[in-house]
């Protein structure tokens, strides 16, 4: 096979798809399809007309495409505001798929990026941003596993381990993203839950349900993102609060405790102060120290030291701070904060100002150039 004439055809081919009615980004990624199918394909049968059969397939490939992104959107059109308490359907296509995306010949990190490109609907940048790599990175990761799994039959599912983490992060872009998910992903975790007594789905549902039980509050009518402290706990969803504590109740006496149940339970805390001055602070430190035995995550870390902030005072959250890469991202945000609340409104203004200009998204950074302004104001009076 000639790699070389593949990566020459490339470009024209990707013109056609686009004088067709496809948009780049869609062309980009039906072409890569298209080329994952020609090196699985052309060293025994060769096509005799190259740039022909790539159009051909990759035109299939994009069409393919739009059907399921089409019915993940109807799919999506049936899920209300609020989540239906409850048990789901038994039997779903999508949470299927999501099982047989998560195949054993690749790595779970591969899977869950695939799964989120293929099922998920998520873009290559927003699946970079959630893993927190480089958008090339991660484009190279979902070809490398296109590749991986051309030649098999997705006749093998994957763990439920893997299908969780791609739940999780589907959930967090919806919840936070460009594209609402969130009542999705709830719903498909809910039928997951039906199908398996896995304490960690179980942990995984009760997290989105208090997760999404503050989604009234976390932004104003004019769109600006509220700060947990600061947010109407009266539009607060009580009765996803409820069902989510229920629901990690259940999963914490059967005492295997995972991730998801650790982060519900700092999350169930959260909602169970009527006040941001009656957060048991000390009580969710404790939680973030088996969140970070369990997981050794950076940002498990990072979110720690804001709460050993609160516990035990702006100085001890800087010292846990230090421990940290400060490449990590909000690294910058939080240590603002805590140098607000440590009484040094310079260094948290210009702290402030600089975490804005690497904000991962518009109402972030919008918010933190407001708290650098706030802060620049005072300093002048």
């Amino acid at each position: 096979m000639n790699e070389s004439l593949l990566r020459e055809l490339v470009p024209a081919v990707i013109g056609v798809l686009v004088r067709r009615g496809t948009d780049f980004a869609a062309a980009e990624d039906a072409v890569q399809d298209a080329l994952v199918e020609a090196v699985r394909v052309w060293p025994d049968d060769p096509p005799r007309d190259a740039k022909g059969w790539l159009v051909t397939v990759a035109w299939r490939k994009f069409l393919d495409a739009a059907r399921a992104d089409t019915s993940r959107r109807h799919r999506e059109v049936r899920v209300e505001d609020e989540p239906v308490p409850g048990p789901g359907e038994v039997v779903d296509d999508t949470l299927r798929l999501y099982f047989l995306c998560a195949h054993p010949s690749l790595t779970p990190a591969s899977a869950v990026a695939l799964t989120l490109r293929a099922v998920g609907g998520l873009t290559t940048r927003q699946i970079a941003q959630a893993y927190l790599v480089p958008e090339a990175t991660m484009a190279q990761r979902i070809s490398r596993a296109k590749r991986t799994v051309s030649g098999v039959r997705f006749n093998q599912p994957g763990d439920v381990a893997t299908v969780l983490r791609v739940l999780y992060l589907v959930f967090n872009e919806g919840y936070s993203g460009d594209v609402d998910l969130a009542g999705e992903a709830i719903r498909l975790t809910r039928q997951l839950a039906v199908k398996t007594k896995h304490e960690e789905v179980a942990g995984l549902l009760a997290l989105m349900l208090l997760h999404h039980a503050r989604r009234p509050a976390r932004t104003g009518p004019d769109g600006r993102l509220v700060p947990l402290a600061e947010q109407d706990r009266c539009l607060w969803n009580t009765r996803l609060i409820a069902e989510g504590v229920d629901v990690l109740q259940a999963a914490l006496t059967r005492d295997r405790l995972g991730e998801f149940q650790a982060q519900a339970a700092i999350a169930a805390l959260h909602a169970d102060a009527r006040t941001a001055e009656e957060t048991d602070w000390v009580q969710i430190v404790e939680w973030y120290d088996e969140l970070v035995r369990l997981t050794d995550s950076p940002v498990a870390r990072l979110n720690r030291a804001v709460a050993v902030g609160e516990a035990d005072g702006p100085r001890a959250g800087l010292v846990a701070l230090a421990e940290l890469d400060p490449a990590l991202p909000r690294y910058t945000a939080v240590a603002a904060y805590l140098h607000e609340r440590d009484g040094d409104p310079g260094t948290a203004a210009r702290l402030y100002a600089e975490a804005a200009r690497s904000a991962p998204s518009l109402p972030e950074r919008d918010h933190l150039t407001r708290q650098a302004a706030r802060l620049n104001v005072q300093l002048r009076r």
